[in-house]
């Protein structure tokens, strides 16, 4: 009895360690992320639009093998046409017989920031290439894009990052209502791999 109580003690103590150690990085990136919001906001229209521009703050392009590796302050688009967005992927995922997943957000949230970061981490990365096609929706300070909320019934009062998928139809297959990807500082990235299983094309 002895060894199989030191081998499970053995096994808590690394399943700890882990999980601290993940809740650790979170943490960096969220801090980070706060941080490079505000600097941002800091910042001369000039710097921001050269900034914007700067490949090194644009997600990696699809076949990079891992994706953005930090924050990204330019996440959800000021100047993007949401809906516009929205049909254009819609018209692609029927051509490509994909589902479209809309992730409902801002710049200044953290949270929003380390769901990319665990999208765009091996496996998602792969699924989310081959199955999704996604649009971020810039929500503002809650004062954007809030008829598109409305109309796929998401309660952003919950808060965010909040996700919907959609079918290449338009129909809405998931909708998220009881903000189960709001805290991401305490999600799993396993959870994002079943999410993308759950509702793959």
């Amino acid at each position: 009895m002895a060894p199989n109580r030191s081998a499970e003690a053995r096994a808590r103590r690394a399943a700890l360690l882990r999980r601290r150690n993940l809740t650790v990085a979170v943490c960096v990136t969220i801090l980070v992320s706060i941080v490079g919001g505000t600097s941002w906001l800091l910042r001369s229209r000039t710097e921001q639009a050269a900034l914007a521009t700067d490949s090194r703050l644009l997600p990696a392009p699809p076949d990079a093998p891992h994706g953005p590796i930090g924050p990204n302050p330019t996440l959800y688009s000021d100047t993007a046409d949401a809906r516009s967005d929205i049909n254009r992927s819609l018209s692609r995922a029927r051509a490509e017989h994909k589902r479209v997943l809309l992730s409902f957000g801002g710049n200044w949230c953290g949270d929003c920031q380390v769901l990319e970061i665990y999208l765009h981490q091996p496996p998602n990365l792969q699924l989310l290439q081959q199955n999704f096609l996604l649009v971020h929706v810039n929500i503002g300070q809650y004062d954007r894009n809030l008829d598109l909320a409305e109309q796929y019934g998401v309660p952003l009062k919950k808060g965010v990052p909040a996700l919907v998928v959609l079918a290449e139809d338009g129909r809405e297959l998931f909708v998220q209502r009881t903000g189960e990807f709001e805290r991401m500082a305490q999600v799993d990235p396993a959870s994002v791999t079943a999410f993308l299983q759950q509702w793959k094309s």
